[in-house]
């Protein structure tokens, strides 16, 4: 199919790109330019992929920063709130110096792209896999993990946003919600660039998946290759929702409201016992200890310490934090120990020593 063709099906609604897709469009003006530098010189784009919806509509799967690279420059491309975005400006490229500047039309032809450059664009074929309206959205997602496993730049998050869209666009929307809930923002406080990557998603899977597990699902073996693990587990959250996403939402939003009044974003860095302070940014391995225990315990309707500035004084006393908590482990192997570490030490009257011995045990 010709550019032209592909961008006639956009523009009438009949090709799909789903808001959550649209966020994962991230790739830098050099790079868009250098996909245009492409079409130009007339090297081929690796095949896209849609899938044929109920009505014959075709919802885009797999090309997302291709064909939204191509519509931009057109000034076709729509944002996540339906409006039309501005039309992408060139920078130059190593075989197109002259791209600099240039734009789809101008009334400037210094900043505009030829007619006949215009044409040649609209007249690039792209190849066209269709998944076919029968296959299932297991299948869907399926497919679309294996083609984003080969040289993708997608965090692991972000391929899973994308995936749950095949199987649930409201899930995943209820995952940006917790996300977004005030407590948990404040409390994890991620750099700009983890947010960009959807790290703040991830953390809430992590939350929603590892939490509640029960000690045999614990175990380095059964948390082994964690991001499938992850995969796995919000596929079948997703497939069920929202049937039991208000009990995990209740738990969730009490777990960091907790947090946030009484400790705040510091019981997620580490204390420095020497300086009397607690340094540095956000660390996994608080999350996991703080987070994750306490969201057991309310889970559970047990009860747990509150004092969670004097718990996290006690973690990072340990000597199992002292000789480099995470030097040469495995994810797996830090969750296995670190997770019911935190369900231990958030339990009441318990002290630092038998926390360590049940660690060692």
């Amino acid at each position: 199919m010709s550019i032209g063709e592909l961008t006639n099906l956009y523009r009438e609604g009949e090709l799909v790109i789903r808001p959550e897709y649209q966020r994962l469009f991230r790739w830098s003006i050099e790079q868009r330019s250098r996909l245009i530098e492409s079409i130009l010189l007339g090297i081929p784009l690796p095949s896209i992929f849609v899938a044929q919806q109920e009505g014959g509509k075709w919802e885009l799967v797999d090309g997302l920063q291709r064909v939204s690279t191509i519509l931009e420059l057109q000034g076709e491309l729509r944002g996540v709130d339906g409006n039309a975005l501005p039309p992408m400006v060139l920078r130059e490229t190593k075989y197109l110096p002259a791209l600099e500047g240039r734009r789809w039309e101008h009334a400037n032809p210094q900043q505009s792209l030829s007619a006949a450059l215009r044409l040649d664009i609209k007249r690039t074929k792209i190849d066209l896999k269709i998944i076919k309206r029968e296959s299932s959205p297991q299948s869907k997602y399926d497919l679309f993990q294996r083609l984003n496993s080969y040289g993708s730049n997608l965090t692991p998050q972000e391929l899973r946003s994308a995936l749950l869209v095949a199987v649930s666009p409201e899930f995943l929307a209820w995952l940006e919600k917790l996300a977004r809930h005030k407590s948990f923002a404040e409390t994890t406080s991620l750099s700009e660039r983890l947010l960009e990557e959807r790290y703040d998603l991830e953390l809430v899977v992590r939350f929603i998946v590892l939490h509640s597990r029960g000690p045999e699902q614990l175990s380095q073996a059964a948390l082994r290759d964690l991001n499938q693990v992850l995969d796995r587990e919000a596929v079948a959250l997703a497939t069920k929702s929202p049937r039991g996403s208000t009990q995990l939402e209740a738990t969730f939003v009490k777990t960091f409201d907790t947090i946030v009044a009484n400790g705040g974003d510091a019981v997620f860095r580490r204390w420095d016992s020497g300086k009397k302070a607690f340094v540095g940014s956000f660390l996994n391995t608080a999350y996991e200890i703080i987070a994750l225990g306490l969201g057991y315990h309310v889970a559970a309707g047990t009860q747990h310490r509150k004092d969670l500035l004097e718990v996290a004084k006690e973690v990072w006393a340990l000597p199992e934090m002292a000789r480099g908590f995470s030097t040469g482990r495995s994810t797996e192997a830090r969750l296995a120990g670190f997770v019911p570490l935190g369900r231990k030490v958030l339990t009441p009257k318990s002290t630092a020593k038998k926390v360590g011995k049940g660690l060692k045990k």
